[in-house]
């Protein structure tokens, strides 16, 4: 049969190919260069689907995924979107008077913010784009990503061509997208999905018109597992109300994934409560530094403990002389490990629900340093094992990834409950029950809401303007100086000066945003002094050193105050 290049032939194919009626989902996902097809029904029952990867499928919201991986990959300005309300679209963006950011945007399936014309993108700068990721294409098959103008909801494409197009997509841009549509499951359209799926889906959800029977919707999503796998699945209803019915079956059905990358680093101060006379290995003592293998640390009450490190545990004397142990991890690793120091993994619904409670309490109230978030390890805060993970805590804190509370400040507590506060046996009991995480959270914290490490609409920044201007009056004098300074380089943009909900102030250089409380002190200059250098030097060995960052800032902040008096 002739290769298909018009929308006209397309259409006729899709007529021909089976489609899933209201009982059954149809799911393909795309793996070591073969897809995966299945039509699932909802008796329970699974079978290898009536199509292959030349099945054509409707495109609906999913070009919108496709625009945001392009601007963010060629740095293509994306201001916010304004809601005039005047346009009906709008009500997938915001109320009148109101903006909505790039990220936000995509997970409410903003299309006015994704509008080709309004992000002036133009044919050959995309094309070529694509065409770098897929290949010359002689069938035509990727003819939908040929040119933004063809970026219609009505559009048919090959199912194939979609899973490849996704496979394509560079892992830093993928990266961006799956953190904005990991609130796609914890929205309105995954109503009841977060407690079967966890973080595990990444997908953009879109719904358009049977081909045949206009009055009828075609539901559904498209996006990545949580390793990046590429994900498609369909069926005859509104993608709502698919995610809702679905969720269990998909959880079971989807293939497990690898651990996602363990985003984050967070330094552990061991033992911050009591005192080391010596870590030994084997009957010598430990050599200062980074250490790999098994270890005993030896303390001052007369008691010992055996640890492992992975290269992970780092020995060395502060400037006191006393002993200090500090671990290294990413956030899923240490969250595994105050799974095992605190809790367990026998229920493991009550284990998820602790993994998003300590994934939280660290996010509020970790200190930043040297590029990480740093907390101790003791019973005032978190207890975190000091033996690599175990594979079950591990699997839990991978399957929650991301995943924090927001609304309230978390604390647990091994057998009593209180305001704000879980207890560890009694999250066990509910999960004996049979509730499921979410729910053991929502019975701890009421007024709380399950959201992810961007933060949900605090991801569009709510800016100081005060301080936004006084960084803009002060750069200027600051650049005299700083430009003296090894490895300072001036950012393309003055950074947002963003207000700071919870926890200390930070730099976020991923974002070029700085957080802080407000502007209302000496102490508060030169904390935003002190969180733009740490932009600023980002790249230079200094830029982690928070001694001279401080003493430097100080400097910045007391000098002009001196020039105004």
């Amino acid at each position: 049969m002739p290769a298909c290049r018009s929308n006209r032939c397309a259409l006729a194919l899709a007529l021909c190919a089976p489609l899933a009626q209201a009982a059954t989902l149809d799911v393909a996902w795309w793996r070591d260069g073969q897809l995966t097809a299945l039509q699932l029904d909802d008796k329970g029952g699974s079978r290898r689907a009536p199509f292959d990867g030349a099945r054509q499928v409707p495109l609906g919201s999913l070009w919108k995924l496709f625009v945001y991986v392009y601007a963010i990959d060629k740095k293509v300005p994306t201001p916010d979107y304004t809601c005039g309300g005047q346009k009906n679209e709008e009500v997938y963006c915001c109320t009148a008077g109101k903006s909505i950011a790039r990220d936000l945007a995509l997970a409410q399936s903003c299309g006015l913010f994704f509008s080709p014309a309004r992000l002036m993108l133009t044919r050959r700068p995309w094309r070529q784009y694509w065409s770098e990721r897929l290949g010359r294409d002689a069938s035509g098959e990727y003819d939908w990503l040929a040119d933004p103008a063809n970026l219609a909801p009505e559009r048919l494409v090959s199912l194939r061509s979609l899973m490849l197009a996704l496979a394509s997509i560079p892992a830093d841009s993928r990266k961006d997208a799956e953190s904005a549509l990991l609130h796609v499951v914890l929205g309105a359209r995954g109503v009841n999905t977060a407690s079967w799926l966890g973080s595990r889906l990444r997908v953009k959800t879109y719904s358009w018109h049977h081909p045949q029977r206009t009055t009828e919707r075609l539901g559904g999503a498209a996006g990545w597992l949580a390793d990046g796998t590429p994900l498609w699945f369909g069926g005859a209803d509104t993608s709502s109300r698919i995610l809702e019915k679905w969720a269990p079956r998909l959880a079971s059905t989807l293939p497990s994934a690898a651990a996602p990358l363990d985003a984050g680093c967070v330094l552990v101060d061991y033992f911050a409560r009591y005192p080391i006379k010596a870590v030994v290995v084997g009957r010598n003592a430990a050599v200062p530094g980074l250490l790999r293998g098994p270890y005993q640390v030896r303390f001052e009450n007369g008691r010992s403990l055996a640890f492992f490190s992975q290269n992970d545990m780092v020995l060395e004397r502060d400037p006191q002389g006393r002993t200090r142990l500090t671990g290294r991890f990413g956030v899923n690793e240490y969250v595994a490990r105050v799974i095992d120091r605190e809790g367990g993994t026998s229920a493991p619904e009550a284990a998820k629900a602790l993994a998003v409670a300590a994934r939280t309490y660290l996010q509020q109230n970790a200190q930043w340093a040297e590029g990480c978030q740093r907390i101790a390890d003791s019973s005032a805060t978190q207890r975190v094992a000091p033996q690599p993970a175990s594979v079950a805590a591990r699997a839990i804190a991978d399957w929650t990834d991301q995943l924090v509370l927001s609304g309230v400040n978390v604390r647990y507590h091994a057998d009593t409950a209180s305001k704000d506060t879980m207890a560890w046996s009694q999250a066990v009991e509910e999960a004996q029950r049979g509730m499921r995480f979410d729910a053991i959270l929502t019975a701890a914290y009421p007024g709380a809401d399950l959201t992810t490490l961007s933060g949900g609409d605090s991801q569009q920044c709510v800016r100081l303007p005060g301080a936004q201007a006084w960084l803009a009056r002060e750069l200027p004098q600051w650049e005299r100086v700083l430009r003296k300074q090894a490895g300072y380089e001036t950012p393309a943009e003055p950074p947002a000066v963003c207000h700071l909900v919870r926890g200390a102030p930070y730099s976020e250089q991923s974002r070029n945003r700085i957080y802080l409380r407000g502007l209302a002190s000496r102490e508060d200059r030169i904390t935003l002094a002190h969180e733009f250098l740490h932009l600023g030097l980002r790249n230079h060995p200094s830029g982690q050193d928070e001694v001279l960052v401080e003493q430097l800032a100080r400097r910045l902040v007391d000098t002009r105050l001196e020039a105004h008096q």
